[in-house]
């Protein structure tokens, strides 16, 4: 019996240590995944937040895959990588090193017959150690939830021509709201006038942008949109920039070896803001905040199932949209944010 408890605490220590070998990899491949950040170029503005405004009233979630050289010499550019830098794991590069190392001697005093007396013993050791690893990441999840969130000054003018104050239920009927006047109907207070609903202060508009302008907005949002659900990859290239058409052409391959295809139809805008609008030389930028209905959906590329969404229900989302003209192009999508 004895002999049959050692060769069992042996093959137990010998797990455990190939757990806690593995543990900290899967961790940090976890951590370098994008999740729902942004991507594209916002030109020398790129990894700065966009001004908040009544459409997206806090601060968008940054870009994390851009092909624009992140400036060393802002104070504020560092920040994003430092702190994920200084986010290595459980707890901390050094507490992990030190936990390691006492599992690490123990087990091998375990494996040589000396130690925990026993594998009762042993495994009493283990279970204290997985209490104490819960206790600390409910802990650090308690701490990291009640940090406060920075604030950017600034604000935004609707570019619709109705403005709205609160959601909508969405079986209700109503106007859509439109950017400009092409295919819009109700007020014609036209844009940037008429009685404002409160909110944030007017936005940065450098350039001075037009109504065509803001029309063609909201023309885009509805083509690009379109044609990401029919993975239209010639549409996409003409209403995008080479570097946004490759991390959208990405999206579409990955979805392509899942299996999956995403089908998105009924693009409606609902509310718009300009945040703000600058030049670089000869290089215009216009960045929005839209709020927009559509029906997305995930498929099944051969059997046409719905694997994810509703295919008969629409549901809103509020994105932050950049859009970057040279000269006298056309607008072109450069990048895409979540409004956090």
């Amino acid at each position: 019996m004895p002999l049959v408890l050692s060769r069992l605490s042996r093959i137990a220590a010998i797990f455990v240590i190939g757990l806690a070998v593995s543990f900290s990899a899967v961790y940090e491949a976890d951590a370098r995944r994008a999740g729902g950040g942004g991507f594209g170029s916002r030109g020398t503005r790129t990894f700065q937040a966009p001004a908040p405004t009544r459409t997206a009233p806090s601060n968008a979630a940054p870009i994390e895959r851009s092909m624009t050289p992140r400036p060393q010499n802002q104070p504020g550019a560092a920040q994003p990588a430092a702190a994920q830098q200084q986010r290595p794991g459980l707890f901390g590069g050094m507490g992990r090193s030190l936990i390691g190392g006492l599992l690490l001697g123990g087990l091998i005093g375990t494996l040589f017959g000396a130690g925990f007396g026993g594998a009762a013993g042993f495994l009493g050791m283990l279970l204290q150690i997985g209490l104490v690893i819960g206790a600390a990441m409910l802990a650090m999840r308690f701490f990291r939830s009640r940090q406060p969130s920075t604030a950017t000054a600034g604000a935004g003018q609707s570019f619709g021509r109705n403005s709205y104050s609160s959601e909508q239920p969405a079986s209700s009927s109503f106007r859509i709201p439109t950017i400009g006047g092409g295919s819009g109907q109700g007020s014609t207070t036209g844009f940037g006038q008429g009685t404002a609903a409160k909110g944030p202060a007017v936005a940065s508009d450098e350039i001075g942008l037009k109504q065509d302008d803001l029309d063609r907005f909201e023309e885009l949002l509805t083509e690009v949109q379109t044609a990401y659900g029919k993975e239209d990859y010639a549409t996409l290239r003409r209403l995008t920039t080479p570097e946004a058409m490759s991390y959208l052409a990405e999206e579409l391959g990955q979805n392509a070896t899942d299996g999956l295809r995403n089908s998105v139809s009924n693009v409606q805008l609902l509310q718009a803001d300009i945040a703000e609008a600058w030049a670089e030389g000869d290089t215009q930028f216009a960045t929005t905040a839209m709020r927009y209905s559509s029906v997305d959906t995930m498929l099944d590329r051969n059997t046409g199932r719905v694997v994810n969404g509703d295919d008969k229900e629409a549901t809103q989302t509020t994105e932050v949209w950049t859009f970057v003209r040279k000269g006298d192009s056309d607008w072109k999508l450069s990048a895409i944010q979540d409004a956090a």
